[in-house]
């Protein structure tokens, strides 16, 4: 099938892949994003083999990879004796799965994402805030809170978290995972010099931070997770004080408190991890679909929310170019894209356990299932048969 109007509801990194893929792929593609303009924010994103594939597929792999950083190697240590617990190799990993392991500031990804959309015609809209979806016309309806409304052969919520479009289907509400996430970025200076040099982790009972260089190395991104009672408020932007991170942290090894110190004032946000159930299915009435985080949001602990986007994003055009229909498209969009987001889900959902539990000498590594030991690396969009 081909020149079929299809809208794409939400300019994320799943949103702007899917109307890059369907433009090249000979759809005719409208982008609606809420925010009114682009703007520099978020912090740091790791793009392993398997969404480099799909990145690569849409023709913006190489450009990421100038931009990013690929890691040689990453050290999993001890909370408090900063004790090497693990180092994984990362130098053979073009070679073992033929792609790239990449660091990139999502802004810079989104950067790239949006050029390559303007350059494949896809007709981009800002300022379009959803307030809901007529499906029941002959052809779906998106209402947006200026008044304005669009019609498409197929709309596609790529909306995120906190998807409108999802609203349609019967989904269960969010639970709190007991984890609280922080995020803050911290210029490069001599007293954390080796630690921009050494990505990593340290995890030690109950918590864990995750560190890993942006920009050529001049600057690195940390995310730092806890249990933590009392706070379950979701959300990707809420400010934090650097002082909520010292006290979670004291006792924990010098490098963490030379990290926090480190931080520049003014860019700590934190967020209540929750996690969402698998819906049943992904499609209504041939008129509306999902993709990413509207469909199959993640907790952050196997690293694959965005990658798996990619993938939806990339399979989703592949079957729409070559399915008899749109009907017989989405049946084999979500039949090669079901089973793997629901398995993905729950064991990023047990793997906040394994890595911070409370006894196990190693503190979950004993028993390593994390997104390489899983095969998730192994998975192809591009060729994954539909």
């Amino acid at each position: 099938m081909k020149n079929l109007d299809i809208a794409v509801v939400g300019a994320g990194i799943a949103g702007l892949t899917a109307a890059i893929a369907l433009a090249k792929n000979g759809q005719k593609v409208s982008l609606y994003e809420s925010a009114p303009a682009w703007g520099d924010v978020g912090a740091g994103i790791t793009l392993a083999p398997n969404a480099m594939r799909g990145l690569d597929y849409i023709g913006v792999g190489e450009a990421i990879v100038e931009a990013g950083i690929e890691p040689s190697t990453q050290k999993i240590s001890h909370w408090q004796s900063g004790e090497t617990l693990l180092m994984v190799d990362r130098s053979q990993t073009r070679e073992q799965y033929s792609s790239a392991y990449v660091y990139i500031h999502r802004a810079d990804l989104h950067r790239i994402l949006v050029a390559e959309a303007e350059k494949a015609g896809v007709a981009i809209y800002l300022g379009k805030l959803l307030r809901s979806v007529n499906y029941q016309a002959a052809k779906p309806v998106l209402i947006f809170a200026d008044d304005s409304t669009a019609d498409a052969d197929l709309i596609i919520g790529a909306d995120g978290l906190k998807s409108q479009v999802r609203q349609l289907f019967n989904s269960v509400q969010p639970h709190f995972t007991g984890h609280i996430a922080y995020r803050a970025l911290a210029p490069i200076t001599p007293a954390i010099q080796h630690l921009i040099e050494q990505p990593g982790m340290h995890i030690g009972p109950g918590k864990m931070v995750v560190r890993y260089p942006l920009r050529k190395g001049k600057l690195l991104n940390l995310v730092f997770f806890a249990r933590q009672d009392g706070w379950t408020e979701d959300g990707w932007s809420i400010p934090a004080e650097l002082q909520e991170l010292k006290d979670l942290y004291a006792g924990w090894s010098d490098d963490i408190s030379t990290l926090i110190d480190a931080i520049k004032p003014g860019t700590v946000f934190k967020w209540a991890i929750n996690a969402h159930s698998s819906l049943p299915h992904w499609s209504i009435d041939n008129k509306v679909t999902l993709i990413g985080d509207a469909a199959h949001a993640m907790t952050p602990f196997l690293g694959q929310g965005a990658a798996t986007g990619i993938e939806d994003a990339v399979m989703l055009a592949r079957v729409l170019e070559y399915a008899e229909s749109v009907a017989k498209a989405l049946a084999r969009y979500q039949a090669a894209r079901h089973e793997r987001t629901t398995f993905i889900q729950k064991e990023s959902n047990e793997n906040a356990d394994r890595l911070q539990g409370e006894a196990a000498e190693l503190y979950g590594l004993g028993n390593l299932r994390n997104e390489e030991t899983l095969g998730l690396f192994n998975y192809d969009c591009v060729t994954e048969s539909v």
